[in-house]
This record gives C-alpha cells, sequence and structure tokens, in this order.
C-alpha cells in the first residue's frame, strides 16, 4: 500500500465533547483544516442541542465556511430530521450511527440496536434520492463501558447491515480506546469476510495508547482509511473516561515515515491543531504537535 485516506473528525467528534466551543471556534478549526491537504472532514453535526449543545447551528456553520474543491465536508446525521437539515445547506456526506453494544445503544440513543439500524432505512431513502453518500458507523467494536467485551460476531453483523443497507464506507469504531492489536486484527479480519475490505475504515480513541499500534496492525489486512482527530481532540461524551481520539498528526507522521502517501502537509496540521488548542487553553495531546512546536519554539528564541 502506498495512499491512505485519513478521515478528519476533530471538528466533530473531537469538540463534540469540549465545554464552551464556540460556533466561530468551529468554523475557524475547519477553515484552517481545509488548507492541510485532507480530502475529507466531518465538519459538524446535525443532532439536538438539547444532547450536544456543542454541535449547535450545524447549519450555520456549513453556511459559513470556506469550502475547498476536492475537500468532502460532511456531518452526522441521525435521523431524517437532522439529514433534511443537512440537505439544506449542501453537505457533501452523511454519516449515521450504529452500536455493537445493546447496553451502549439503549443509554446513548434509548433503543436497541436493531430499532437504531431500523431508523435509518428513511435516512438512507432519503440521502439516496438526494444523491448524497452515507458513511456507517458502529461504535464499541472492541469494548464498551457498560457490558466490557463485545461478541465479534455482533461487530460483523452490524457493519454487515449498515453495508447492505448501502453504506459506502463503514467506520469500526473503538470509543473506548480498549483494543490491542491482536483483537483489533481479528475483529477487523472477521468483519472483512462479510464487507469488502474497500469499504472499511477504522476509528481508534487513544485511551489506552494504543490508537497507533492498532493502525499498524490492520494496515497489514489492507485497510487504506482511518479517522483522526487534529491535536487529540475528543472523545465519546457518554463512555466516562474514553477521552482522546487518535491525533490526526501522530497517524500522518506514521504513515508518511512509512512511505505511505496522506496528502497532508504535517506543519499546516500542526498549526491548525495549535490554534484551536489556544481557543480551548489547552495543549494538544498529540506526541507529534508537542514535539513539533518545541522545536519551532527553540528555533524562533
Amino acid at each position: 500500500m502506498n495512499q491512505a485516506k485519513i478521515v478528519e473528525v476533530g471538528p466533530r467528534d473531537g469538540l463534540q465533547n469540549e465545554a464552551g466551543v464556540t460556533l466561530a471556534q468551529r468554523i475557524a478549526l475547519v477553515d484552517a483544516l481545509s488548507q492541510t491537504g485532507l480530502k475529507e472532514i466531518e465538519a459538524g453535526s446535525f443532532v439536538s442541542p438539547k444532547w450536544v449543545p456543542q454541535m449547535a447551528d450545524a447549519d450555520q456553520l456549513f453556511s459559513r465556511i470556506n469550502r475547498q474543491p476536492g475537500v468532502r465536508y460532511s456531518a452526522l446525521t441521525p435521523n431524517l430530521r437532522g439529514l433534511e437539515s443537512a440537505l439544506s445547506v449542501g453537505v457533501d456526506g452523511v454519516a449515521v450511527f450504529g452500536a455493537a453494544s445493546e447496553s451502549f445503544s439503549q443509554r446513548n440513543i434509548n433503543c436497541s440496536v436493531a430499532e437504531s439500524l431500523e431508523r435509518f432505512q428513511p435516512v438512507m431513502a432519503a440521502a439516496r434520492e438526494a444523491n448524497v453518500p452515507v458513511r456507517g458507523y458502529v461504535s464499541c467494536v472492541l469494548g464498551c463501558p457498560y457490558e466490557g467485551d463485545i461478541e465479534v460476531a455482533k461487530v460483523v453483523e452490524v457493519a454487515q447491515t449498515l453495508y447492505q443497507m448501502g453504506c459506502y464506507e463503514i467506520s469500526l469504531g473503538d470509543t473506548i480506546g480498549v483494543g490491542t492489536p491482536a483483537k483489533a486484527k481479528a475483529m477487523v479480519a472477521a468483519v472483512a469476510q462479510q464487507v469488502p475490505v474497500s469499504a472499511l475504515a477504522l476509528h481508534f480513541h487513544d485511551t489506552y495508547g494504543q490508537a497507533l499500534a492498532n493502525v499498524l496492525a490492520c494496515l497489514e489486512l489492507g485497510i487504506t482509511t482511518f479517522d483522526s482527530a487534529v491535536a487529540g481532540l475528543g472523545g465519546c461524551p457518554y463512555a466516562a473516561g474514553a477521552s482522546g481520539n487518535l491525533a490526526s498528526e501522530d497517524l500522518v507522521y506514521m504513515l508518511e515515515g512509512m512511505g505511505i502517501d496522506t496528502g497532508v502537509n504535517l506543519d499546516a496540521l500542526v498549526l491548525a491543531g495549535a490554534q484551536i488548542c489556544r481557543s480551548l487553553n489547552k495543549a494538544p495531546t498529540s506526541r507529534v504537535a508537542q514535539a513539533w512546536l518545541a522545536k519551532h519554539k527553540e528555533k524562533q528564541g
């Protein structure tokens, strides 16, 4: 493999549990990321602000960002109302979110896994009619905050169902970041028996510091699409202690160092992450960003 695609989820998954983040800060982050060479940015989420206030005013965000040609700007749309709002502001792609854990599904969206998938049928139909591609997320693929280990067969079942419903890509998410390389590889191999490898993406959280190792293990299976968040922002607001997505800077550094082209300018990516972190009064958790910023501070000093 000599090329990989990175789906930048910082503006959505990264910022959805950052208290006090403003619309202006979110727009600035998307615009900065648009200048890095990234080809896909999940810019927001059309969910009720009652549940995720940080993602409020997604329609304004999509109306005000400076869209760059060749970049897909997508959004999470859990229901038909969300999809209709997203279509009204011309999103390039949408995503629906299922879980491999019954407990997580019940606590997250108050319904069973089967019911959640059934709810996506009208969303899929309307998106198909509007000719907008739909991505499918499967959360808790390597563990659940309520159930612990998850049966691989359940992950396969949910991923296969989403693919058969018409999702062009299935992103397998380790929501609480408990996965290790052997388990991650075994899970992906099982899903790949039912869903083409070319239609699979991986979304690792770095809660236990395993995200890059998991990516490396799964590269061997032919996976070429990975989700990550600039500066290592965010996590899952429904899973206690599950903070920290895989940092985009760390992923780009590793892949490029292996001779795998990402098309992303690392310098521009680090600066985009540093900018939003300054706005939020926090430091990037990306090791690569920390090293890069320290090195350039020394040069300037």
